[in-house]
Formats: C-alpha cells, sequence, structure tokens
C-alpha cells in the first residue's frame, strides 16, 4: 500500500490533472488509509489459492472469478490508460482481466510471492526493489530496478526535529521497536522482558501494533518514574513514522520489504526477526541486507532469550555500528517513486 501512495503522490507533482482509481479488496484493510488521501476507491472480491486447503479451494477460485468480473466492469468504466501493481491475490483478478493494457508491477520482497510471479505474466514492465530479484523473472528487458519507493513525508524529519518530537535526550542511544499489527507478538514480549535491563542503556521508542498494547501499556505503567521518561510506546504512528526512523540509532523490527527501503534512506543499522509463518520472503530479505552488512539477523525462536544481548553488543561496539549505517545507507535509492511515476507517465502517453 504504502509503495503505491509514493508511486501515486510523485505521479500528482508531475502530473497535477492525474486521475486515479484505486482498486482493493473487500475487506481489506487499506480502505480507510486511501479514502483519507481523497483517493476515489473501490474494492472487488478476491481470495488467495496457493497453498489454500481442498476444502476452502472451491470457495476461493469463486471469489476469484467474481473478482475479474467486478475488475472488468471496473475497466470498462474507467478506462484508465495505465495500470500499477502493488499487491499480491488482490492484484490479480485485475491483471487478468486488464492484460490488454499496459501496465507495471512494482515487486517489493526480494523474492516475489506466487501471485506476483503470476501476475508477472501479464504486466508491461516489471520494477523490482534490488538486482537480485531479476533471477525470478524471464524476459529480463521488461525488469527495471527502481528501488523501494519510500513516502515523501519520511525524509521531512533533521535528527534534531524528531528526537524534540518524542522529547528524547541526546545523550542517550534510541532503540526503534516495531513488527507491525500481524506477526509483532513475539518482539513485543520480548522487548517487555528485557525492557527494566534496557532503559538502564537506552531510550526507545516502541510501536506495539493494536493487538498487543494492552500488554505493552500495562506495563509501561508499572516502570519507574526514570525508565517511564525513556520509554515512549505507542500502537501505531503514521505521519509520525519519518520522526520515529529519524531519531533512531538502532531498530529491531521483521524483515518485511520497507525494511529494504526505509531504514537505508536513514541509513539506520538493524536487528531483522524474520516472520517464521510467512514463506520465505523476510528470511531472503533478511540474508540480503545481512550479507551487506547492514544488518544482523535473529530468528524468531531465539528471540527471548538473545534479544537484549545483540541490542547491547550492537551499541557497545560504535565502530561496527558506524559500518552497519554505511552499509545501510549506500543501498538508498530515495528516486525510486519518481521512477516508477517516470515510467507509468510514458507507458500512459504522458
Amino acid at each position: 500500500m504504502y509503495p503505491a501512495l509514493a508511486v501515486h503522490n510523485a505521479l500528482s507533482k508531475e502530473k497535477p490533472d492525474l486521475e486515479t482509481l484505486w482498486v482493493g479488496g473487500e475487506g481489506g484493510l487499506e480502505a480507510g488509509l486511501i479514502e483519507r488521501t481523497g483517493i476515489p476507491f473501490k474494492t472487488i472480491p478476491a481470495a488467495g489459492i496457493h497453498g489454500v486447503g481442498l476444502k476452502q479451494l472451491p470457495r476461493n477460485l469463486l471469489q476469484v472469478i467474481r473478482g475479474m468480473s467486478t475488475s472488468l466492469r471496473i475497466l470498462n468504466s474507467f478506462k484508465p490508460d495505465v495500470l500499477l501493481f502493488t499487491g499480491g491475490y488482490v492484484a490479480f483478478p485485475m491483471a487478468f482481466v486488464g492484460w490488454r493494457k499496459k501496465s507495471v508491477l512494482y515487486v517489493p520482497d526480494i523474492e516475489p510471492g506466487m501471485a506476483l510471479k503470476a501476475i508477472s505474466w501479464f504486466a508491461s514492465r516489471i520494477a523490482v526493489t534490488a538486482e537480485a530479484s531479476r533471477k525470478f523473472f524471464n524476459r529480463q528487458k521488461r525488469i527495471m530496478v527502481t528501488g523501494y519507493p519510500t513516502r515523501s513525508d519520511l525524509g521531512n524529519w533533521t535528527r534534531e526535529d524528531a528526537r524534540s518530537k518524542f522529547g528524547l535526550t541526546s545523550n542517550l542511544p534510541t532503540l526503534l521497536v516495531f513488527g507491525g499489527s500481524k506477526g509483532a507478538h513475539s518482539i513485543n514480549a520480548a522487548l517487555v522482558e528485557h525492557l527494566p535491563a534496557l532503559l538502564s542503556r537506552v531510550q526507545i521508542i516502541h510501536i506495539s501494533g493494536e493487538n498487543d498494547w494492552q500488554m505493552v501499556s500495562a506495563k509501561g505503567q508499572s516502570l519507574t518514574v526514570t525508565q517511564a521518561e525513556r520509554y515512549h510506546a505507542y500502537p501505531y504512528l503514521h505521519e509520525e513514522m519519518g520522526a520515529a526512523l529519524a531519531a533512531a540509532d538502532l531498530v529491531v523490527s521483521r524483515a518485511g520489504a520497507s525494511a529494504l527501503g526505509e531504514f537505508p534512506l536513514f541509513g539506520l543499522p538493524a536487528i531483522l526477526i524474520p516472520y517464521p509463518y510467512a514463506w520465505r520472503y523476510q528470511k531472503i530479505n533478511a540474508d540480503y541486507l545481512a550479507q551487506r552488512r547492514a544488518a544482523v539477523m535473529l530468528e524468531d525462536s531465539r528471540l527471548m532469550d538473545e534479544l537484549y544481548t545483540h541490542i547491547v553488543t550492537l551499541l557497545d561496539n560504535p565502530g561496527k555500528m558506524n559500518t552497519m549505517s554505511k552499509a545501510m545507507q549506500e543501498m538508498a535509492q530515495p528516486q525510486a517513486a519518481h521512477s516508477i511515476a517516470r515510467l507509468l507517465a510514458e507507458m500512459a502517453g504522458a
């Protein structure tokens, strides 16, 4: 969702008369956020097929067929010049019925999921985050390495302004911890377990997700006055996410695709914990950053026992932290959104 928004914003600046329609899945999480931006929004029925049990498969196939029918009506009504796909199975019905249209598929992770591989057969061009993604596709001339499109507002914060926003001091390192509303529980539980010990060394911005907010909030209330001053917990951040990234010296997070774009933008060293139930995409993302000495990877099963040690070991080694920061920053591609926007404009004939 956020890469597509970043591209939309970049394209809107270059083409103020741009007319856009956002199509998402029924019951999807993006509806509220997209409607808040003022972008017209429609939904289609959609469901995954890969890995679905035999009992669920007929129902999901019916959803896909219904999604194709709805997508065709939307295409005939809106008549777009070009299509941009960034989602997984939600985008497949539109890609299938819109195969005659010019289109761009953006692949955020290093390895594409099954749905994105299927969509790639219908896409005119494929934009990828990193060169390492090329091997997963045929017809190499269609592929363009753009980097990960980051929201323009992320870069609006200086470190001083960001730390002031959260009430942070300059004499302690800042640790940012987050995992998202899905898959964050083990990270939250491990942080809460080691929170008093960590707060003797660092100040923390903790974005817990809504699911664990009650647990995290209760832990915050049990801290001493000094510890509480160093602990800044939130269920979710949107506009302030750029400030959190700018303020941090080290981040602990899952290894979703945003780590490939947002952490390099800030040169932010990372401890990455791949979500163990998301096939292998996060593991490959984490390997990609770790192999370039920009991050260290910690398995989810070892998180409770080893998180504190990993954090302290890095903070006690400023030389390694500096090396990781430089390696991360070397991968930054801040013009990614503009690169994809220009590609879309060219394909649309604008």
